[in-house]
């Protein structure tokens, strides 16, 4: 079907959107608001606009080939057939909010599946159109997965069933995706596998059967598991400091290709793993011994491993099929100096697409008929871009503070001499992640404006072995960002930068690490652009999406534990935001505002610190963006002020001028830094619990609860009981669901109303723990197996668990009344803060009644999403009315009687 490229799964933070900012259009004929050079000034648009077309993919059956291309104004799925030219093709999307990118097609060709989110949200879900349909304008896509604030992941896509996809969606729990099966032509979905093992990751054989799953330990440990009819066995794991990651099974489907870097050896290895035996046999790892086992390829017909590849100052390929091999040679001696790319193929391989690409090529696309050895150009991307006016990038490398070597790509403006030029460091983002040698249109961008482009793999970086990725453990903004500061020592040493007029810029990580080079090397960057930076990497860690949950031990040990003292500590002093006082050099912050990975409050803090000392910073956010650009008019709005900004404050050239749609969006997501608020930042160590007026009130209550998730509707009785037993509170909430009844019962201080302890029973799922001394001592067991609870709280937990809100009816409350307090995540095993304010008195109906009630709203002290607003009784005090809103569900609860 196809020769699929696959790469190790390391656990990587802000990684895929980093830098891959989609374009928007700005007209040719551009003034240059500095002298030009022999070098043209190039426009915007062919480096950022959208591209003429884009992703081809062909069918299975060789008739059509589909590709991206804009409809309307924003980039969309077209199809044509093979022998047709591009210009007879049909729209078979029609999505105007965002570019539709992500596509494939099914297995029998009958469909285009693609997956899309909203504004950013990163929730993606899957959809499927039938390109065949005629009679409108553009065919309708069917939502397949159709669920709102869930993201869903497809994990295969199964030869044995053409009409299904194996897809993991997080409905249930937002920290889990649970296994479905899901027809394509009827949306139709079944349950694989519900996900109570806290599985990261599905791997299936090539007969389509669940044979393995990830999961990782609380020790941090990755552990591969064997899926059986009674549970799930471990069969090989590493460490936390190690990566090894199932790639693929063997056609003989008894053995695994295994990723792993564990034990002596510092660079990752291809192997073979036995899941019966766990005997595991290398297959190779990297001939020259420098680099890590970058990715492999396999041959969908026959199961067959056709080639290995490094990525290295350039990439190495090394084939294992010798007509492949031949076939790569004959492409290359018609296209020198090239990478080339086999993509997408026909299901008996007859017919390739493949891209050709280096530095100064963005990429042509070829068809490759194997049989008549024949090449067919179909288009190149970025049509207009003039190849011959680009310049070349060149790997080299430099020692850091302490010695490390740290590889870097070298890009100098085309035509200039090399030396005493305004330069611009570019730090990628993740940070567990790298720069590749390839066409790089920021790299190009700004060495066209004038600037050497400094694009370092500092330490933690991927690729270059677990020594070096784990040199960066704990060191961001130390040891990492040094590695940054001595390339720019290196570069000034070597004549090539002028030390006066370096700029640093990046997203993601590299955001973070444009406000830490501001913060505390303030005397190396004369400007800055932060995109989608953290500011603060304390509320960073506090408000990762929840199915990063898997990921949460590794963060610990790679960043730095804020539940630790020390840990703590470090981070604190890591946050650009601590030191905003040093910083000298103007800044210009760009932000998507539903970005979900860096919320926007880490942007605001940043901007209003610097603000408030009467500093000069710039300000742009996006309201439909997230964790980058994606709207191209978005894009180019961001790209035209950034170009700007460093035009003035580092003296490159710039393109002025834009279209009228796109002066306009500059204008409108331009923000007024004197406008932004500061983000309310409360001190976990500082919070204690409120002091209740009274008592709990023995008794019994019901209520009827309507939970509304993944676009399904459940009815739920709950009865909260609270009762006096010797000298505590318990509290007990028995809930009856569908699949089964379940309870909370928690224990309760008399007088202060604190959580002594607590008990919960649903389904396979136990959970039994203790707070006493701020710790959390307990244990969870799921499918029998027993996990340790054993956490720092912060303080003493209120208004947690069965009873919450009636422990919240027994506060002073009145108009305006606030107040903040603990809660502990069991999941996450971490405390989190609560935020509580009475915004209101309302008059409330429920089915016990009409109630003259305070009405208080709930939310998260740290920017998680989510509200809950709870309607209290004034002169009973008894909950009468919750109304719950989370990522991954709504719930209303009203007291029956």
């Amino acid at each position: 079907m196809k020769l699929m490229f696959n790469r190790p799964s390391i656990l990587f933070f802000c990684a895929a959107a980093l830098l891959m900012f989609d374009a928007a259009f700005w007209p040719a004929g551009a003034q240059t608001g500095k002298p030009s050079s022999t070098v043209p000034l190039l426009d915007r648009e062919l480096f950022f606009g959208d591209p003429e077309i884009s992703g081809a993919q062909i069918s299975p059956d060789g008739k059509f080939i589909a590709f991206v291309k804009p409809y309307k104004g924003t980039r969309n799925i077209w199809v044509k057939k093979t022998d047709e030219p591009f210009d007879a093709a049909k729209p078979v999307t029609n999505d105007q909010r965002r570019p539709v990118t992500n596509y494939f097609w099914s297995r029998d060709g009958r469909y285009i599946l693609f997956s899309q989110d909203k504004g950013g949200d990163e929730n993606y879900n899957v959809y499927a159109v039938n390109p065949s349909i005629t009679g409108a304008e553009v065919p309708p896509a069917r939502n397949l997965t159709d669920a709102q604030g869930v993201r869903a992941f497809i994990y295969a896509v199964p030869k044995s069933d053409p009409d299904a996809i194996y897809v993991g969606l997080n409905d249930r729990d937002s920290s889990w995706h649970d296994l479905y099966k899901v027809k394509i032509s009827t949306g139709q979905r079944t349950l694989i596998r519900q996900n109570t093992g806290q599985v990261s990751g599905w791997l299936f054989d090539q007969k389509d059967q669940l044979r393995l799953a990830t999961h990782t330990a609380e020790n941090g440990d990755t552990e591969i598991l064997r899926v059986t009819p009674e549970g799930l066995v471990k069969i090989y794991s590493c460490n936390v400091f190690e990566s090894c990651a199932p790639l693929r099974f063997h056609k003989d489907s008894k053995r695994v290709y295994l990723v792993t870097s564990k034990g002596a050896d510092d660079l990752m290895r291809l192997a073979l793993l036995d899941p019966e035996t766990g005997k595991e046999d290398l297959v190779e790892t990297d001939p020259m011994k420098r680099v890590d086992f970058g990715s492999a390829s396999f041959s969908e017909l026959t199961d067959d491993l056709l080639s290995t590849s490094y990525e290295d100052e350039r990439t190495r390929v090394y084939w294992t099929d010798s007509s492949y091999e031949a076939d790569s040679r004959l492409i290359r001696s018609k296209l020198p100096n090239r990478d080339i790319s086999f993509d997408s193929s026909t299901a008996d391989e007859k017919l390739w697409l493949i891209t050709i690409s280096s530095d100064t090529e963005p990429g042509e696309r070829y068809l490759f008929d194997r049989a008549a050895k024949r090449l067919i150009l179909q288009y190149r991307v970025f049509d207009k871009l003039p190849r011959e006016q680009l310049a070349t990038t060149k790997a080299i490398s430099y020692p850091s503070s302490d010695g490390l070597q740290i590889p870097a790509f070298l890009t100098l403006p085309k035509g200039s001499d090399g030396k005493n030029l305004p330069m611009v460091v570019f730090p990628h983002g993740g940070p567990w992640a790298r720069d590749s040698w390839g066409y790089n249109p920021y790299a190009q961008f700004l060495s066209n404006r004038g600037y050497a482009v400094l694009q370092p793999n500092f330490r933690s970086s991927t690729g270059y072995g677990k020594n070096f990725l784990n040199a960066g453990n704990k060191q961001w903004g130390e040891k990492m960002q040094d590695d940054l500061t001595w390339g720019v020592k290196a570069m000034i040493t070597q004549g090539i930068a002028d030390p006066k007029r370096v700029g640093i810029m990046g997203g993601s990580y590299g955001g973070y690490a444009v406000l830490a080079g501001a913060a505390f090397t303030p005397d190396v960057y004369a400007a800055g652009v932060s995109i989608v930076g953290p500011s603060n990497l304390i509320t960073l860690l506090a408000s990762i999406p929840p199915y990063w949950e898997a990921g949460r031990i590794i963060f610990n040990e790679r960043m730095g534990d804020p539940s630790r003292s020390e840990g703590r500590a470090q981070l604190e002093r890591q946050s650009p935001l601590n030191s905003a006082n040093k910083i000298k050099s103007p800044l210009l912050v760009v932000q998507g505002a539903n970005d979900p990975r860096v919320k926007k409050a880490e942007s605001d803090q940043i901007v209003t610190a610097l603000r408030d000392r009467g500093f000069a910073v710039e300000y742009i956010v996006a309201p439909d963006e997230g964790h980058g650009f994606a709207r191209p008019v978005n894009n180019m709005a961001m790209m035209a002020a950034a170009e700007k900004f460093l035009a003035k404050h580092l003296g490159g050239r710039f393109q002025e001028g834009a279209t009228p749609e796109v002066a306009q969006r500059l204008k409108e997501i331009t923000v007024d830094v004197k406008t932004v608020e500061k983000p309310k930042t409360i001190l976990a160590a500082s919070v204690t619990a409120p002091k209740p007026a009274a008592g709990l009130t023995p008794g019994k209550l019901n209520y009827q609860a309507r939970i509304e998730a993944g676009g399904q509707t459940v009815q739920v009785s709950v009865v909260t009981e609270i009762k006096e037993e010797n000298g505590v509170w318990i509290a007990n909430e028995t809930a009856k669901l569908p699949q089964g009844e379940s309870s909370d019962t928690t224990t309760i201080e008399k007088g202060t109303l604190l959580v002594i302890k607590r008990s919960i029973r649903q389904g396979p799922v136990t959970v039994d723990v203790s707070f006493r001394k701020n710790k959390a001592n307990g244990t969870m067991v799921i499918n029998g197996q027993s996990q340790p609870i054993f956490s720092d709280t912060g303080g003493a937990l209120f208004a947690d668990g069965a009873g919450a809100y009636t422990a919240v009816g027994a506060l002073p409350l009145a108009d305006g009344y606030a107040t903040t307090f603990r809660n502990f995540d069991l999941q996450g095993q971490r405390p989190s803060l609560k935020q509580l304010q009475v915004v209101g008195s309302e008059k409330v109906t429920v089915p016990a009644g009409t109630f003259d009630a305070f009405k208080v709203e709930i939310t998260s002290a740290q920017g998680e999403p989510g509200k809950t607003t709870v309607w209290i009784a004034k002169d009973s005090r008894r909950v009468v009315k919750i109304y719950a809103v989370a990522p991954q569900a709504v719930i209303t609860s009203e007291l029956v009687k």
